[in-house]
């Protein structure tokens, strides 16, 4: 087992990865920023680092500062939870390069699938349904732009190559805003991600968003740990997530578990990892793949009962999976609420004291949060600030344990989204299940 890991991130993913290792017995290094000084993890770690300003660009990006801060204090490995530098696949290779272990997948695994054009490529390769599209990024002639919008119908989506995160992606739903479509997103995906390639590919209009989580080793096995609803979307971003989804039939999740398996054990991959999908009418259609350990990761956690985290540390210290495709058993039902540190209607951040903070009980809840009475939630990052997750026999039952946990929550001091989620349980559409992505925004009069 690795002896001392570096955690590369901060707020409720790096705490969750100071408490997996502190279970396995692994000295922690909490590296921060100027403005992370009272993290709840920097308070509980083993030892700290300060590695530069509050922008993430000096601090949290800074590859140079992170692997001498894992240089300084002797680390073995370096875990970069979500966002950040967990998929650059320049970072892992720089970490292996200087010694130390890298919790996650190769370096040429995280390019091969962090690309959108070669992970769609490898996917159709392997038998994996995909989205009718260019097949490859679009080139710089007009002519066989408009060729391939024709072939596919419109409405047709333009969507960056390096893109994420609900970035770089313009739908066009005919053939005068095409070009202009085309242009407008390679210079967006120029410069958000360094690289403008763009392809295209068929909008469908009401899908649901999918997904399936996967966990590999070195030696060579794969297995799929089902997959989570996370259709409850708000400009592309996800707000409640689900395990397992609804009106998924066995048969289709085996025939999913089958043809992901095939494709990753084609990719020698390794850790943990979460392909993105499409559903519509009763078929999947792959989008992308998550390189990394995902937000939502605490509902499949409650499903299965596997520790995701503990799990990605132990592939990474070169232990094989303790289980196999058939020792896995979903069991009831588990909901995710993302809070965040915003207003509920205008979705305007809300940095500030946190004055009071309540966490709910009762049975089947989980909290997943670094807050505590008098932390200052500062401006300068991601405003998600906690996940309550409610398990339960089934559906119902665990709505109706979130929303009294829900009821029960109390953070003073700064605004929260706790009041739509709360709303959105109210919506007898939601109770019912299997809504699209565009559901909530359509709800909310955004679309």
């Amino acid at each position: 087992m690795l002896d001392k890991v570096l955690i590369a991130n901060r707020g409720e993913i790096a705490l969750r990865i100071l408490r997996a290792c502190r279970e396995l017995g692994i000295k922690t290094v909490a590296v921060h920023s100027t403005a992370d000084n009272n993290l709840k993890h920097v308070l509980l770690a083993d030892e700290t680092v300060c590695i530069g300003p509050p922008a993430s660009k000096g601090s949290y990006l800074n590859m140079p500062a992170i692997i001498a801060a894992a240089e300084v204090t002797d680390s073995m490995a370096i875990h970069p939870g979500y966002g950040f530098l967990s998929e650059n696949a320049d970072f892992a290779e720089r970490v292996e390069k200087s010694g130390f272990v890298f919790v996650g997948p190769k370096a040429e695994t995280i390019r091969l699938m962090g690309d959108k054009v070669s992970a769609i490529r490898t996917m159709k390769a392997a038998g994996v349904p995909c989205v009718p599209g260019s097949g490859g990024p679009l080139g710089l002639e007009p002519e066989p732009i408009r060729a391939i919008a024709k072939t596919i119908g419109y409405p047709v989506i333009i969507k960056a190559s390096g893109g994420g995160g609900g970035r770089g992606m313009r739908v066009v739903h005919s053939e005068a805003a095409l070009l202009n479509a085309v242009s407008v997103t390679r210079a967006e995906a120029l410069a958000a991600f360094s690289n403008d390639q763009v392809y295209m590919e068929k909008f469908l209009e009401r899908p649901r968003h999918i997904e399936f989580q996967v966990v590999a080793d070195s030696q060579g096995h794969v297995v799929v740990l089902g997959e989570r609803d996370c259709s409850m979307q708000r400009r592309h971003q996800k707000i409640i997530e689900e395990a397992p989804a609804p009106g998924i039939t066995p048969a289709q999740r085996l025939a999913m578990t089958e043809s992901i398996t095939t494709a990753l054990k084609n990719v020698g991959y390794r850790g943990a990892g979460t392909l993105e999908f499409l559903y519509e009418n009763g078929e999947f259609y792959f989008i992308e793949m998550n390189t990394r350990i995902q937000v939502e990761h605490p509902v499949t956690e409650m499903v299965t009962g596997i520790d995701l985290v503990k799990l990605q540390l132990r592939i990474a210290a070169g232990e094989p999976l303790p289980f196999k495709q058939e020792d896995i058993e979903i069991r009831g039902h588990a909901i995710e609420c993302r809070i965040n540190a915003e207003d509920a209607k205008t979705f305007m951040p809300s940095p500030g004291t946190v004055k009071l903070w309540h966490v709910p009980g009762g049975p089947g809840i989980r909290i997943d949060s670094h807050l505590y009475s008098g932390y200052v939630v500062p401006p300068f990052y991601d405003s998600l600030v906690a996940k309550v997750i409610a398990h339960g026999e089934d559906r119902s039952i665990a709505i109706a344990r979130m929303r009294n946990a829900l009821s029960e929550m109390v953070v003073e001091g700064i605004k929260t989204n706790a009041a739509l989620h709360q709303e959105i349980f109210g919506h007898a559409a939601f109770r019912q299940g299997g809504l699209d992505i565009h559901y909530l925004e359509r709800r909310l009069g955004l679309k």
